[in-house]
């Protein structure tokens, strides 16, 4: 099973990740961590460095291309290695890259989410939607000591938090595939979502039923 936690920075998907991993420990599901990108192609890397740092590549074709050849990387030499000894959660991952293209080139959201949905093997059995509200979210990044990055930016957070919204749909839409949208805002939800996130995993990692 392939777990994918997306949302805007501070909104707790790190906290979730780590509750998540010492709770599947826990339970003894070999739950394993993985991150957004495979950064195997350098060409692709260079596009993807720059557009996480706030710059548009050349085209909007240009940078789907380059995001979509590393997601195709990531299946192949990443995920599918890993998801073959046991469940996985990623930070972020396929919405997210949707999310940054689409603010970065003007374009439909969808359209982004609809290309990158090609590639099955990277396709998230579940997606958390970590949906804790922008302003908050600056509040606790004001809290780190680390210098602000493009996507921490308030009025960027903002479009991105929106953008997930719409994201998030088109996923179901397209996929079939379910997105949990709740807000890491207090410790009852992480409860909540480490809980769901849990009970999905130990659906996963039961045997089938025989007839």
């Amino acid at each position: 099973m392939l777990l994918a936690l997306e949302g805007i920075a501070g909104a707790g998907k790190s906290t979730l990740r780590d509750r998540l991993l010492a709770d599947a420990h826990g339970a003894h599901i070999p739950l394993g961590h993985i991150g957004q990108f495979s950064w195997l192609s350098l060409q692709a890397t260079r596009t993807l460095i720059g557009l996480r740092a706030g710059h548009p590549a050349a085209t909007s074709d240009h940078a789907l291309a380059a995001a979509h050849r590393d997601l195709e990387l990531h299946a192949r030499h990443n995920l599918t290695p890993a998801l073959a000894k046991g469940p996985l959660v990623a930070d972020r991952l396929t919405l997210s890259t949707a999310c940054l293209l689409a603010m970065l080139h003007h374009r439909p959201v969808h359209e982004y989410v609809r290309a990158l949905a090609e590639v099955s093997a990277a396709r998230a059995d579940l997606t958390v939607l970590v949906t804790t509200r922008p302003d908050l979210c600056q509040a606790r990044l004001a809290r780190r000591p680390t210098a602000r990055r493009f996507a921490e930016d308030p009025a960027t957070a903002r479009c991105l938090a929106d953008l997930y919204e719409y994201a998030a749909t088109a996923w179901t839409d397209i996929t079939g595939l379910q997105v949990l949208r709740h807000p890491g805002t207090t410790e009852s939800d992480l409860d909540l979502l480490a809980a769901a996130c849990l009970e999905r995993l130990r659906k996963a990692d039961r045997p089938a039923a025989r007839i």
